[in-house]
């Protein structure tokens, strides 16, 4: 039987490989994803802890608020990368310190 631990397991892996990928990488699109799994990390301590407790449906509830903050954060992010590629010419993290080109 899966319990509590087998979700927090998960979570702690995927939440490492995000603030790896968000550490170690360069590239901003990299960078994204890390993010994103740190979010869904997050995601699922979220709905097992829901699962596992008194509480209700708040978990969850707060777990969509997450995907549609995540969602947002994606599209801004995305637009703020396409502007830096149009201006610079490449999306490495290192070399950005400003916007205008």
């Amino acid at each position: 039987m899966i319990g509590l631990e087998h979700y927090l397991i998960i979570s702690a892996l995927l939440f490492s490989l995000g603030i790896l990928a968000v550490s170690t990488r360069r590239n901003a699109i990299s960078v994204l994803m890390g993010v994103e799994l740190i979010l869904n990390a997050g995601n699922i301590n979220l709905v097992a802890f829901s699962k596992y407790s008194d509480i209700g449906l708040n978990g969850q509830v707060f777990a969509l608020f997450v995907i549609v903050l995540a969602a947002a954060e994606a599209a801004v992010a995305l637009a703020i990368v396409l502007n830096i590629y149009r201006n610079h010419h490449t999306v490495t993290v290192d070399r950005m310190d400003s916007l205008s080109g």
